[in-house]
This record gives structure tokens, sequence and C-alpha cells, in this order.
């Protein structure tokens, strides 16, 4: 994992480790396990930004003198990508602070035997603008399938993948080493990274299905 340290980030925050808790524990219902889902995405998408948003110097006039500022400049486009299901669980926070973002939605629906993920929907447009800064949210990094499919994508309608920022509450080991293989540039702020998968490919000890959980959807 050493070579991942420097773009993958944990950000020490005793709110994200207290809503990371809630979210796991089985007894934690839909209601608190979606506003778990959403602080995290707040604190991850405040920590994601901190040094990528761009800003635009200005002269402000305050009830005593002028003064320089700084504010975002709502000239440069910015993305985010929820990919469905689970990742909608996170847009709704994520949004509240890039609130000039265009959202597009990518659909992913898993193969239960062969574990793959297939696309069903693709809400991309044929070409991004310049220099667009993307973020996407996906809950759980497993196998990381999808999200090199995800970024494969991306890439390919132009894309520069060091502008995307990538936000999941839970990353595994084998996600983080299958991406990092392939985009070394992209940048990752997750939760917590746990060490391992089970025979299905869930996250141990993980949260169980993210989607599931956010939609009261479990059997």
């Amino acid at each position: 994992m050493a070579n991942l340290q420097l773009r993958v980030y944990v950000p020490p925050h005793p709110l994200i480790e207290h809503w990371l808790a809630i979210a796991r524990d089985v007894d934690t219902p839909m209601p608190l396990f979606r506003t778990a889902i959403g602080e995290l995405s707040h604190w991850l998408t405040y920590e994601a930004t901190r040094e990528w948003l761009p800003t635009q110097a200005i002269q402000v006039q305050t009830p005593l003198a002028p003064c320089d500022a700084k504010v975002i400049d709502a000239s440069q486009p910015i993305a985010i990508v929820p990919i469905l299901r689970a990742g909608l669980a996170m847009l709704d926070r994520c949004q509240a602070i890039l609130s000039n973002a265009r959202v597009y939605h990518l659909g992913f629906k898993r193969n239960e035997e062969t574990l793959e993920a297939s696309c069903y929907l693709n809400a991309f447009p044929p070409q991004f603008e310049a220099n667009t800064r993307v973020v996407v949210t996906e809950p759980m990094l497993a196998t990381g399938g999808t999200m090199v499919q995800t970024l494969q994508e991306l890439d390919k309608r132009g894309v520069d993948i060091s502008l995307v920022r990538v936000l999941s509450i839970l990353a595994a080991a084998p996600a983080l080493q299958r991406i990092g293989e392939q985009y070394p540039s992209l940048q990752i702020y997750t939760a917590m990274i746990d060490e391992h998968l089970d025979d299905r490919a869930y996250i141990v000890p993980g949260l169980g299905d993210a989607g599931d959980r956010a939609f009261g959807t479990e059997d």
C-alpha cells in the first residue's frame, strides 16, 4: 500500500469516526443510516475540495474599508457523478457544498455470479468541458471494477483524471491496488480502509450493502 499513500486520504476527524461507527452498526435503522452516509459525505466533500476548488481574487467593501478577498470561480466547470444506486445516498450533502455543480448519473448492476458490474445507465455528455473538475460518489470501493469503468468513461470524454476526486465511505485494499495501477494520478477520500473482501466480494468488516441499507431494500 506504500505506493498509494500520496493519493488515498483518510481524514482524521472525530465526526467522521463517529458517523462511520453508526453506519457500520447492523442495528442502525434505515433513516439514521442515511443520515450517517449524508454526514460522512459532507465531511469527505469538505476535505476533498480543500485545495481543489478554483478561486479568483476580488475586492469587497466592508463597512469600514476595501478588502482583498477570494471567491469560488464559478466560470470553472464542476461535475458530480453519483454511481447508482448507492452513490445517490451521498449526492445531497455533496451537492449542498458544490451547489453550482452539474450532476451526471452513472448506473451499474453487479452480476452476483461473476461479481462483475455492467453499466445500465450513462448520462455523460459526449465530451466534458476542458478542465472540468469531477467528484464521484461511490460508498463502497470493493474490487474496484466499477470505479475503473467509471474512470475509463470519464477519460475518453476528455476529463483529466488528476482533477477527479472520488468520495467513498469505505475502501478495500484490493480496490485501491487495482485502481492505483491504472490511474495513479487519482485522489480518493474515504472514511476508512478495510483490508479484505469475503467470497462475495463484500468489504469486511464493512457495513453491508450500502444501497440496500440506505433505501430499505434489504431482504
